[in-house]
């Protein structure tokens, strides 16, 4: 009889002294999100099939034809999931999860776009973060570039990225660099990210600004994303970014409020996350605003459909919801391989909600190349019709 031990949610007790006045101010103003408390269950153990005379893979399959991964009720005897380092993962992977290889041509844009990056010593969280779509990304010429160097001052338990307290300073050639390389590739639509720099007053927003205005002065059609931290709550960082030209402020709230403290660096939080988009909205008007959302760590449907709520309260315009993967055995495990029938759940739900634009998938990330496409043409198609009605 197969077996598996509930898990215990433990309160940690040091988080509630890291209070930002910032978002304290936020919470005051913005619309009322809905406060999810913690539950705290006994351990118990539960079967993992309704016989259990009959073996686990046969009832629940290996993963070969669509089955694979331990369902997750939405609530168990009153018992919320949480993800945990460690903790046993869902047997077998799905079949659903099929992505391209990276081209092993010499002539292949993969192979130019790694060379650029190479010659230029510039960092992407393609590589950083072993992204799974980094084949079909690669493939088609474009990359996400990783600005402020490849170290992190925070430690959020689902990220392969390396962590330092004091990491190297950023190149201040790098937004020359990054503008030259975007440049040579001849996309339209570029992302760019960083790692979080809590050692930099302006957690790095005036590098992500001269790197945005320094493309725009190169290509001044191109559309810019920047998929950034939440500056420890400083909102002037927001503002310095929200105003410098790029078409495209994403920050990811990452998951549902109930799993911040599990998965997230204690630094972190979800009313921060949300302060930094409505502010960035504030600023610039005319600004589209994006988050992420990973899937598969012990989130209910609830928590999901509250979480866009939250999102459509403060006007975010895109949202893409995607499976988490654990990158290493030192990561949070995964608590659920959430069916591609799920995903399309969701994207309808919001859908409904008034989202713009909703990417949800089991393989789809926060910046990737079939998300770019859509998005590059959703703005200037609105842009063009706003042009004609004036």
């Amino acid at each position: 009889m197969m077996r598996r031990a509930a898990i215990i949610i433990f309160i940690l007790s040091n988080v509630c002294s890291n209070i930002d006045v910032s978002v304290a101010a936020f919470e005051t103003s913005m619309p009322v999100i809905k406060q999810t408390k913690l539950a705290v269950a006994a351990s118990q153990e539960t079967t993992t099939s309704q016989d259990s005379n009959i073996s686990y893979v046969i009832a629940r399959g290996d993963g070969s034809s669509g089955g694979g991964g331990v369902a997750m009720p939405n609530n168990d005897a009153g018992t919320l999931k949480r993800p945990k380092v460690g903790a046993a993962m869902p047997i077998g992977r799905p079949s659903w999860f099929h992505v391209p290889a990276p081209s092993k041509a010499a002539d292949s844009r993969y192979a130019q776009v790694k060379e650029s990056l190479s010659k230029l010593t510039l960092n992407t969280v393609c590589e950083e973060a072993k992204c799974p779509n980094i084949g079909e990304c690669w493939n088609g010429g474009t990359g996400t570039i990783m600005l402020l160097g490849d170290t992190c001052t925070r430690g959020c338990m689902f990220c392969a990225v390396k962590t330092d307290a004091k990491p190297p300073p950023p190149d201040p050639f790098e937004p020359f660099k990054t503008a030259q390389a975007v440049v040579e590739w001849g996309v339209d639509y570029i992302v760019m990210t960083s790692v979080d720099r809590d050692d930099i007053a302006d957690g790095g927003a005036q590098h992500f600004a001269h790197t945005v205005q320094l493309l725009k002065q190169l290509k001044p059609d191109i559309l810019v994303e920047c998929l950034v931290s939440d500056f420890g709550g400083n909102l002037q960082s927001v503002d310095i970014l929200a105003t410098s030209g790029l078409d495209v402020y994403a920050h990811n709230v990452e998951t549902v409020e109930r799993l911040q403290k599990f998965v997230r660096d204690p630094r972190a939080g979800y009313a921060q996350s949300l302060s930094t988009l409505a502010h960035a909205k504030q600023m610039q008007p005319g600004l589209y605003t994006k988050t992420s959302v990973m899937l598969g760590l012990g989130e209910t449907d609830e928590e999901v459909i509250q979480t866009m709520k939250d999102l459509r309260a403060i006007d975010v315009d895109v949202v893409t919801f995607g499976q988490y993967l654990r990158p290493t055995e030192n990561h949070l495990s995964v608590v659920e391989y959430v069916t591609p029938e799920k995903f399309d759940y969701f994207r309808n739900v919001g859908e409904d909600m008034g989202f713009k634009y909703v990417a949800s998938g089991p393989m789809v990330r926060s910046s990737y190349k079939a998300g770019e496409f859509f998005m590059e043409h959703m703005i200037k198609t609105e842009r063009q019709q706003q042009q004609l009605q004036q």
